[in-house]
């Protein structure tokens, strides 16, 4: 087992690209091969942008890929050698159980604080992560509520596995059953501001939107990876053609 260099651990939480297993909300007007495209993307905009945070404020996270389906997916192995990120699985029947387990094996691993975010903010500004953590030097909890109910990130500052009972299973019905639950177990909560992800065809529609006008922008201060820009920028065609 890897020791931890540092007391806080960022958690990635990601699936692989598999084509028909991601994004299919967004299908149609995408086809489940374009979804995997974007989701894949996706991953790897993560990866680059906390890598930036981290250097911006010096942050002292070792970071995970919180991985499904597996961690020995040829994506996921890539990923750990290329972006030097350690990898570990996706376990439990249910977002509550997975979210439990992943944060039981991540404090038992020795951190004393952990924040976990997903994928689908590839426009959340670095300034967030930094909040993150400070927010959990005077909280137990902080959360991080997005658009449609869900939730996009995630701090702990002990282990609290009673917080991921009950969880529903859509990940955008999520934010208020664990701000609810952290308040009645007595746990200080901290809220971030509210972010949108992408989900469905109207967040896809708003980021292509949001992509077009972030690329007329001196390239220092773009928010998006020339990667899915470009990205975006050929589904948007995509979806004009199909129309």
């Amino acid at each position: 087992m890897d020791r931890p260099r540092s007391a806080v651990a960022l958690i990635i939480f990601a699936k692989a690209p598999v084509a028909g297993e991601v994004k299919t909300r967004l299908c149609p007007p995408l086809t489940h091969d374009e979804a995997a495209t974007l989701q894949g993307s996706l991953v790897l905009d993560m990866l680059e942008r906390t890598k930036a945070a981290m250097d911006r404020w010096t942050l002292p996270f070792d970071r995970y890929l919180a991985c499904a389906p597996s961690s020995q997916h040829v994506f996921f192995k890539i990923l750990e050698e290329r972006h030097r990120v350690r990898l570990i699985d996706q376990l439990g029947a249910g977002l509550g159980a997975r979210m439990r387990e992943i944060c039981r094996t991540t404090f038992n691993r020795g951190y004393h604080r952990l924040i976990v975010v997903e994928t689908d903010v590839p426009t959340l500004p670095l300034e967030h992560y930094r909040q993150a953590a400070t927010l959990l030097e005077g909280h137990e909890v902080v959360l991080g509520p997005a658009r449609d109910g869900g939730c996009y990130l995630l701090g702990l500052d002990k282990r609290a596995d009673k917080l991921f009972d009950d969880i529903p299973e859509s990940v955008d019905r999520v934010f208020q059953p664990i701000g609810e639950r952290a308040e009645s177990l007595g746990l200080r909560l901290a809220r971030l501001p509210e972010w949108r992800t992408v989900d469905t065809i109207d967040d896809l529609t708003a980021l292509i939107e949001a992509a077009a006008r972030d690329m007329i922008l001196p390239k220092a201060e773009r928010q998006f990876s020339a990667r899915t820009a470009g990205t975006l920028q050929l589904l948007a065609k995509r979806i004009r053609s199909r129309a």
